[in-house]
């Protein structure tokens, strides 16, 4: 499983990262996306709780029961190990983390998972790719553009990254130029007020332009 998410983190190169919806939303959303061309989803935990976490997990085992192999589903915000096992026990193949934190990125790889911790610096980014990252998440990309991307890749070459934060329908082909093999879409794609409206039909659409943007960069 870890090579078939790998694989197709670099084919497809999106990722929707859904974060603080009820998990019977996350279904519709999932349905959408997938309609749209998206088949990686992150749900992210909420760190302010841990009666929050039960939603998250939630949410990940009902795309898995509900949508099967139609989508990957990875676990955002993971700060420790308990994440990781919870993540992992409700169906998440990967795991992504706002930070560098050695530790749990090497326990995600102990249990099998894909890991995409977080990085701003170019020593961050070594060190999440030497304790075993599959993928950096540069983050957050969008303050700092997609020159800084082709900056850090000039003598990290070798690191695969992705583009998290601020990468929207018009600049991630820029990201993916710049040398990032994929990227973390959010709240512009994953948005609120459609979901709340029930307009899954403009998340599908918006979700084929990030598809035809990555298609053609």
């Amino acid at each position: 499983m870890q090579k078939k998410i790998i694989a197709n983190v670099l084919e497809k190169k999106l990722i929707a990262i859904v974060r603080g919806m009820e998990p019977d939303a996350c279904l519709e959303l999932g349905k959408a996306l997938y309609a749209g061309g998206i088949d990686m989803i992150e749900v992210t935990f909420n760190q302010k709780s841990t009666n929050h976490f039960a939603d998250t997990t939630k949410a990940i085992s009902i795309l898995k029961e509900q949508m099967g192999d139609k989508v990957m589903v990875g676990a955002g915000t993971v700060l420790s190990a308990e994440q990781v096992d919870l993540a992992k026990a409700a169906g998440a193949g990967y795991i992504i983390t706002p930070s560098t934190d050695p530790a749990v990125i090497r326990y995600a790889k102990q249990q099998g998972l894909v890991a995409m911790p977080g990085a701003f610096t170019p020593s961050e980014i070594v060190e999440a790719y030497q304790a075993g990252a599959d993928f950096v998440k540069v983050f957050p990309a969008g303050n700092m553009g997609a020159s800084y991307i082709k900056a850090v890749k000039a003598p990290l070459s070798h690191i695969r990254l992705l583009a998290v934060g601020g990468v929207n329908e018009k600049n991630v082909a820029e990201f993916l130029r710049a040398g990032a093999v994929g990227a973390g879409v959010g709240g512009n794609l994953v948005n609120r007020e459609w979901i709340a409206a029930g307009e899954f039909g403009r998340i599908t659409e918006l979700a084929r332009e990030y598809v035809r943007a990555v298609t053609f960069s």
